[in-house]
């Protein structure tokens, strides 16, 4: 996983809450067996329509995405931040997010960021007034800046470091293999090996 440090950039305004995950990653796109090339299918129901969003040229090569409320809401599906992620967003602003799609966008290195409802209101606004509308998201400093001014936002520090640090669960277990090693060289020989 790549660390995660600034994300600066353009937002993507979508104006809408409790976007589920299958609203998100539809459901005829899960039966891929690989893990890469669901960009192209974000909000793909949604993309039918001329007038949404992602058909805007305007917001092309954006990588923030500010939506409303309880965003990733419905099943636990990872394909709907791998999509995410693999269309071209590096972070997404929103009141609230399902706590298992906020889980799987960190387990990717996708930073989700909490921000009252009015400040997301506003920078929704804001991105739609103007595409062009700068963001930078600042995950050490933990802090969003645009032309509206500078909102402190929250993070566990357990998950920051996981971003910061670019580390998965993996990283996690090799990080301790001399004392997992140290603990299997002096483990009695009556209990159960690995296989």
């Amino acid at each position: 996983m790549q660390p995660v440090s600034i994300v600066a950039g353009r937002m993507v305004p979508l104006d809408r809450a409790d976007v589920d995950t299958d609203q998100i990653m539809p459901k005829q796109y899960l039966k891929r067996i690989e893990r890469t090339g669901f960009g192209a299918f974000v909000f793909d129901d949604w993309r039918a329509d001329p007038s949404f969003v992602l058909n805007d040229e305007r917001y092309a090569g954006a990588n923030v995405l500010v939506a409303g409320a309880n965003f990733g809401s419905g099943s636990s599906r990872e394909h709907a931040p791998w999509g995410l992620q693999q269309y071209g967003f590096e972070a997404i602003v929103a009141p609230s997010f399902a706590d298992i799609f906020r889980n799987n966008c960190a387990k990717i290195g996708l930073l989700t960021v909490t921000l009252p409802a009015e400040r997301c209101k506003a920078l929704i606004a804001l991105a739609t007034d103007d595409p062009a509308a700068s963001i930078r998201v600042d995950l050490p400093g933990q802090t969003v800046v645009t032309a509206l001014g500078t909102d402190h936002f929250d993070v566990d520090p357990h998950t920051k470091r996981l971003l910061v640090e670019g580390l998965d669960t993996i990283d996690l277990t090799l990080a301790r293999d001399a004392e997992i090693a140290d603990y299997e060289a002096t483990r009695p020989t009556f209990m159960p090996v690995a296989g």
